[in-house]
């Protein structure tokens, strides 16, 4: 007989129907995770495209490898004497305005879950939408989309700052056995 408040889940539409129709009083909220995640594929697969669009043989091996270089977040990157994944990141972003615009719409979006209060988030939310659809890239467009359809979730975590990081964790322990 818990009083159950808020819900976190990722963003696929069987989760928040279930949670809808067995909590109808909690609040629904998007992990953060799976936020990331799910921007992370939108950039990998503007990489993919773009990478098959190349005809140059210079820019395809500056743009080889940099699929995960994209995905991590820049305080991660390596940078010792043997290896420079920072330059190597910031060669492939000069080399492509697309996908340096998209990388750092990556970035801002991570920065989402550190406003001051759901006001500001929700101003934040709506400014980062709004660039990217003047990016002008389709997957940035696609990502503002369901960003904002998803909108009243994101902001609950200002309510409820849930993650489902543990059930994540246990999950791959048993996918790992």
């Amino acid at each position: 007989k818990a009083q159950i408040v808020a819900a976190a889940t990722d963003m696929a539409g069987g989760y928040s129907a279930a949670v809808m129709e067995h909590l109808p009083k909690a609040a629904l909220g998007f992990d953060r995770f799976h936020v990331v995640k799910l921007m992370n594929e939108k950039l990998s697969d503007l990489r993919r495209e773009m990478y098959h669009e190349l005809t140059d043989k210079l820019h395809r091996k500056v743009l080889k490898g940099t699929r995960y270089l994209l995905m991590m977040n820049p305080e991660n990157l390596k940078q010792n004497e043997k290896v420079d994944e920072r330059a190597q990141l910031q060669e492939a972003l000069q080399l492509n305005e697309s996908l340096s615009i998209a990388y750092y719409l990556k970035e801002d979006l991570r920065q989402f879950w550190n406003q001051r209060s759901r006001p500001a988030a929700e101003k934040y939310l709506d400014a980062w939408c709004r660039r990217a659809d003047a990016s002008g890239i389709r997957q940035m467009q696609t990502m503002a989309k369901t960003l904002r359809s998803h909108r009243t979730g994101l902001l609950n975590w200002y309510d409820h700052p849930l993650s489902t990081g543990p059930l994540e964790g246990i999950n791959n322990k048993i996918g790992a056995l």
